[in-house]
C-alpha cells in the first residue's frame, strides 16, 4: 500500500510540474500546451487515486483527512481542468487562446499547491 502511495503522490507532483511549467514556460505569449492538459488530467486521477486510498487506510470514521481542504481542492481542479480543456481546443482549431484562459490554468496551479503546503 505504501508503494502505491508514494507512485500516485509522485504522478500527482509530475501532474503539477507539468502545469507550473507549461506556464511559466509561456508566461509572455500565453497559451495552453499539451503538457498542461495532460497534467491537468494527471492531478484530477492520481489526486482522486491518493484520496481514496487515504480513505481506504483512515480507519471507519475517516479520521486525520481534512475532508473541506480535499473538497476545495478538486473544485479548484475542476476549473484548471476546464480552462485547459478550452485552451486546448482552441489551440487545436489555430484560434488565438485568451490570455484569462492561459494565466487561469497556472495561477489556479498556483492556488492549489499553495492550499495543499499552507492548509
Amino acid at each position: 500500500m505504501d508503494f502505491l502511495y508514494a507512485l500516485f503522490l509522485f504522478l500527482h507532483f509530475v501532474g503539477a510540474a507539468a502545469l507550473l511549467g507549461g506556464w511559466l514556460a509561456h508566461f509572455r505569449t500565453p497559451t495552453v500546451g499539451y503538457w498542461q492538459h495532460l497534467g491537468a488530467w494527471l492531478q484530477l486521477i492520481s489526486g482522486l487515486m491518493l484520496v481514496g486510498l487515504a480513505e481506504m487506510t483512515a480507519g471507519d470514521d475517516g479520521a486525520g483527512l481534512n475532508h473541506m481542504k480535499i473538497g476545495v481542492k478538486i473544485v479548484i481542479l475542476v476549473a484548471i481542468l476546464v480552462a485547459a480543456i478550452i485552451g486546448r481546443r482552441k489551440v487545436k482549431r489555430g484560434e488565438e487562446v485568451s490570455t484569462g484562459i492561459a494565466h487561469a490554468v497556472g495561477g489556479m496551479t498556483l492556488i492549489n499547491v499553495a492550499i495543499a503546503v499552507f492548509w
